[in-house]
């Protein structure tokens, strides 16, 4: 038995929460939106209560105790030395995402993506009249692996400037080798493409896989995104930071993020910041077995109960990908069924790459079991009703 309570009910209906509120009924079971029904580290509740007994909430100075923190955390927990004038705070990891594809590429340039991608990694690319090219990623058996030979003609292009990782990857739930990241930066460096690595899910790692920052292999051509907002549920705080050693690329950022007014941050953020990274890795540690049971749950449920949906692995992230051709479905009529029918609403694989995402669901399984299982149960039902025959099927993915 553990120190914390992952089974906990925690009702958030009526909080304005976007998870759970959007959905305006109250039936409905959200397993979407990236964000956990976790209570938060007891740590953090404890530093948020201290800061609001201060009545007055200001603009906040971000203080030294906090670059220790994000670069204790680093070097403590993932060998990394990061030099405190390598960080940039800012808002978000979207925003950092955002700043820094603005900072380094001009309107009309090509911006690399490994998909089915993270959606709003699509947004920031067109918001700065950049062109997405798309490096697929290879459907293997229960897993994905990169295609090299595709990604280094994509980087071999003269108008590719830029290419976006995503450190473990979402939503296929990859965590990437050390050789692969190797392997990037190699081709990266050589055709003169910069490397933008979003890690907000750096600390959501599963038994037997082992996260790399990318900061460790090349900082030399690469920035960092980080925040604690994945891993300790704060995401609501507002805090990311961005790790970048090249200090002409790090005043280019902090041009675009003073331009574009996402400079500022909460004092919430800053507190709880400290709060996760300096006492709460147990609970992070506990977190993280608890969606691997969650996994299993799901991996076993699916065995079970709906035979020709295939799990794919989840080596990080607490986002189960779900291969759902088998049942006769496109990812978008899945979803509205689902939500529909079963009311249990789950997001569509076409949301992450039109092509790389169709015949794919994405489940949230950042909740108490009871939860998992109710969504599961009311998942299977409705598949099971409007399951279509095996030899319909192939033709979701097209």
């Amino acid at each position: 038995m553990g120190k914390y309570d992952f089974d906990k009910i925690v009702n958030r209906r009526g909080t304005n929460s976007y998870k759970w509120d959007l959905a305006k009924d109250d039936d409905v079971i959200p397993m979407w939106v990236a964000d956990m029904d976790f209570e938060v580290a007891p740590a953090i509740s404890a530093a948020l209560r201290r800061r609001v007994e201060h009545p007055v909430f200001g603009y906040t100075l971000v203080p030294d105790s906090y670059y220790d923190a994000v670069t204790g955390w680093f070097s403590r927990r993932h060998d990394w030395t990061i030099p405190r004038e390598w960080l940039l705070y800012t808002s978000g990891v979207v925003p950092a995402v955002s700043c820094s594809i603005k900072a380094f590429t001009l309107p009309g340039e090509k911006v690399l993506l490994q998909t089915p991608a993270y959606n709003c990694f699509f947004s920031s690319v067109r918001n700065q009249g950049c062109e997405v090219v798309e490096n697929e990623l290879v459907r293997e058996g229960d897993s994905y692996h990169i295609d090299f030979d595709d990604f280094e003609r994509k980087c071999a292009d003269e108008k590719t400037t830029v290419f976006v990782l995503c450190n473990p990857q979402n939503p296929t739930g990859r965590v990437w080798t050390r050789q692969e990241l190797e392997t990037m930066a190699d081709i990266c460096r050589r055709h003169n493409v910069k490397v933008i690595s979003d890690e907000i899910h750096c600390e959501i790692v599963m038994p037997g896989h082992r996260y790399t920052p990318f900061g460790l292999i090349d900082a030399d051509n690469s920035v960092t995104l980080s925040s604690p907002s994945k891993s300790f549920n704060t995401a609501g705080l507002q805090i990311a930071n961005i790790v970048c050693k090249n200090p002409e690329w790090r005043r280019r950022i902090n041009r675009v993020i003073n331009i574009y007014e996402v400079c500022d941050v909460n004092p919430f953020g800053v507190v709880a910041l400290q709060a996760a990274y300096n006492e709460s890795e147990d609970w992070l540690d506990e977190m993280n077995a608890y969606v691997w049971g969650n996994y299993r749950y799901l991996r076993d449920f699916v065995l079970r109960e709906l035979p020709k949906v295939q799990v794919v692995n989840m080596e990080g992230t607490y986002l189960a990908w779900l291969d759902i051709v088998g049942y006769g479905l496109s990812s978008d009529e899945a979803v509205d069924l689902l939500l529909k029918e079963g009311h249990v609403f789950v997001s569509s694989g076409t949301l992450y790459g039109r092509k790389a995402g169709q015949g794919y669901l994405r489940v949230n399984l950042a909740c108490p079991r009871a939860t998992l299982e109710e969504g599961l149960k009311r998942m299977a039902a409705v598949l099971q009703q409007h399951g279509g025959e095996d030899e319909d099927c192939m033709g979701c993915r097209m």
